[in-house]
């Protein structure tokens, strides 16, 4: 009898243990008033993503009213003077796969709790937290600052529901704006796009993708053109040429070698090394090489080049559009004409007819073409 009433005991602490569960628990995907919403960019490698919910005006007063000018008792929580929470509901969160500089301040990768503080002569400051799992800014510490940063805001036409977005975006930087009511809120962001990505490519390399010659290929070719090392760069470049793994000299290895070595002062040893990547080319890469020529002003090397293409590569395309361009870039007009003319014939697609009728009629008038 005592081992029933002990066993029946325990049921009846199971039952209320499990109703107690119950009962706390929430139905945390009912639709809220104010929308949760996420925002990212990608700058070059590096993700800044905002994830934060979206009030509405709702005809209410916002600046001053809703959100208080300056720092604020909250009546709520551990914070004696809070930031206005960017948002609604949680924290709004900001993060960063890689370190940014905003303001000319350092802000390194990771996640934090954004937080502004809206000053009533159209300024604000902009607050990284720490702390960016607490519910707005109830539980606000300054100590917990990682950066602050003073901006400007902006006057704009009415926007209902509170927006982040990222504008103005170039290669290295961006500038992120929230945007609600009348009022904007932009703060610059920047990152160092090249050690960035040459920081990823030097770990890559060491994994699978090393043993693929056409990551040596696009580490050295990356490095060349966004002002990487260059001495790192020629090793990457020599790596895809006589790989261990791979052994396979192409025009594309050898003519990012050769820019490398140009850009090195090697000039020699740049131009041995094409004449080496010629006969390795297409007719298309061979024309692209003397087009880049004609870009760095080396008009007479560029024509020599156009000439073996079409030599190598008898009356195909693009061979007499590129001798059109060698002469162009040299003055000479009735050559230029010529080959445009036996070039507008051999021309594959209409598109390509189109071009070159275009140059005819530039030539026509004594234009140059390129």
């Amino acid at each position: 009898m005592k081992k029933c009433y002990s066993a029946f005991s325990a049921l009846v602490f199971l039952a209320i243990f499990s109703v107690s569960t119950v009962s706390f628990a929430q139905l945390d995907f009912l639709p809220r008033g104010s929308q949760m919403a996420e925002v990212m960019q990608r700058i070059g490698n590096t993700d800044v993503t905002i994830v934060y919910s979206r009030p509405s005006v709702n005809g209410r007063e916002i600046w001053g009213s809703l959100v208080p000018f300056g720092m604020n008792n909250l009546g709520f929580g551990t914070a004696k003077e809070s930031p206005w929470r960017a948002g609604a509901n949680e924290n709004t969160i900001f993060k960063t796969t890689h370190d940014l500089t905003i303001g000319g301040k350092a802000l390194p990768a990771g996640k934090y709790g954004l937080h502004m503080v809206v000053n009533q002569d159209n300024t604000a400051t902009i607050i990284f937290s720490k702390n960016y799992s607490a519910w707005g800014s109830y539980f606000y510490n300054p100590e917990e600052d990682v950066l602050q940063v003073e901006v400007e805001t902006q006057e704009i036409p009415h926007v209902e529901q509170l927006t982040f977005g990222f504008e103005s975006v170039d290669a290295n930087s961006a500038v992120v704006s929230l945007d609600w009511e009348k009022k904007q809120i932009p703060f610059k962001i920047e990152t160092n796009v090249t050690n960035n990505v040459l920081t990823e490519v030097r770990k890559q390399l060491q994994g699978t993708p090393g043993f693929s010659r056409q990551s040596w290929e696009q580490a050295a070719n990356f490095a060349l053109n966004n002002d990487g090392d260059l001495d790192e760069a020629l090793v990457w470049a020599d790596a895809a040429i006589a790989g261990k793994f791979f052994s396979q000299k192409t025009f594309n290895n050898l003519s990012i070698k050769s820019q490398i070595l140009a850009k090195q002062g090697k000039t020699d040893e740049a131009k041995a090394l094409m004449k080496e990547a010629m006969p390795l080319g297409t007719v298309f890469q061979v024309h692209g090489y003397g087009r880049q020529l004609i870009t760095q002003g080396k008009s007479d090397e560029a024509l020599e080049v156009f000439k073996w293409n079409a030599k190598t590569h008898k009356d195909t395309w693009p061979v007499h559009y590129g001798l059109a361009r060698g002469y162009s870039a040299l003055g000479d007009n009735k050559s230029t004409l010529k080959h445009l003319k036996i070039a507008l014939e051999n021309a594959p697609a209409q598109a390509n007819k189109d071009r070159v009728a275009a140059n005819i009629a530039k030539a026509e008038k004594g234009e140059g073409i390129n």
